[in-house]
């Protein structure tokens, strides 16, 4: 007969073992799916019809073998000055008190991330969050703090209320008796990209949904939930409603889930699955995705009909239909 102490070793061994299975069979999915990978480098991914322009600012620094850091940034920057987009930076309806505020995040291949929230007079928000991931100890700045921060490193203060924003704004506080809008299919530009040396990095910028409460912060400044990169797995980005994609750590999920062995594709239908199961009014609202993994397979897919996503690759950029849950 073998000793107590024989036997808890070889109980502990077992236990171990059982522990360690899911964490081997995860890689080696994942290594399986790698080498059917399509390997197609520089591309790009963004959000909503804005980001074909987007997507064009971006393609110029990636195809030059720039860094995918300073495409993502250079791309978002793209529709946050355009005055025509109202649900990104200049030009942005307003919240219900008629003030426009921004929310932006931006995230590098080595992990590094900034971010801001609730920023208001300053035309691109997603420099700033660049400028708060390299030059302070701090991922997020908000409000007053952020206006300061982007003060003190030469950033303008400008009105940035557009006149067309300004008049629907009016429209709806006599048309809808000051009560909450019913939430639009176009916000955010989300972006990721991967460069030509296989680095991965994301923005995501926006100036949230319109008629919000002031104060109101969404999914698009926080890590994890409006953006979120893994230069050794992939990248996601989320779109619609913020507070849904709140709620479960979207980007993350859609990540992890690629870390797991699915693809972009399966992961973004996973992510809205899930948001189906646990909101039970998910029906009223839009939620989409897209995601991007370390070997240039892409992935969308929204809750409603109506979502679009635009692709760079292969020296052509498109705007495509997200496929949707709710049919």
């Amino acid at each position: 007969m073998g000793t107590r102490r024989e036997f808890f070793s070889k109980i502990t061994l077992a236990t171990l073992g059982l522990m360690t299975i899911p964490s081997v069979a995860k890689l080696e999915t994942f290594a399986k799916y790698k080498n059917k990978s399509k390997h197609k480098k520089p591309i790009v991914i963004s959000t909503w019809q804005h980001g074909l322009a987007a997507n064009d600012a971006a393609w110029k620094i990636l195809n030059k073998s720039g860094r995918a850091l300073d495409a993502v940034e250079q791309g978002v920057r793209i529709p946050e000055g355009d005055p025509n987009v109202t649900s990104v930076g200049y030009g942005g309806f307003p919240d219900r008190d008629g003030y426009v505020t921004l929310d932006a995040c931006i995230i590098d291949e080595h992990g590094n991330c900034g971010s801001v929230a609730f920023l208001q007079n300053i035309m691109h928000p997603i420099s700033v969050a660049r400028l708060v991931m390299e030059k302070t100890p701090h991922i997020m700045l908000v409000g007053d703090g952020a206006f300061k921060f982007a003060l003190d490193n030469g950033f303008k203060k400008e009105n940035l209320l557009t006149e067309k924003a300004k008049t629907e704004w009016q429209k709806w506080l006599k048309d809808n008796n000051y009560t909450p809008a019913k939430f639009d299919n176009h916000d955010t530009i989300g972006m990721t990209a991967l460069d030509m040396d296989g680095n991965l990095s994301g923005a995501c910028t926006t100036s949230g949904l319109a008629w919000k409460y002031h104060g109101r912060v969404g999914d698009s400044p926080i890590i994890g939930a409006g953006l979120y990169v893994d230069n050794e797995v992939g990248a996601a980005s989320a779109t619609g409603k913020g507070e849904a994609v709140i709620k479960m750590a979207g980007s993350f999920l859609i990540v992890e889930l690629m870390r797991s062995g699915k693809t972009p594709q399966e992961a973004c239908i996973l992510a809205i699955e899930r948001i189906v199961k646990k909101q039970p009014d998910y029906k009223d609202f839009q939620v989409g995705f897209i995601a991007l993994d370390k070997y240039g397979n892409t992935g969308a897919y929204s809750i409603q009909k109506g979502f679009q996503y635009a692709l760079y690759e292969d020296d052509q950029n498109k705007l495509y239909d997200s496929d949707f849950y709710s049919k």
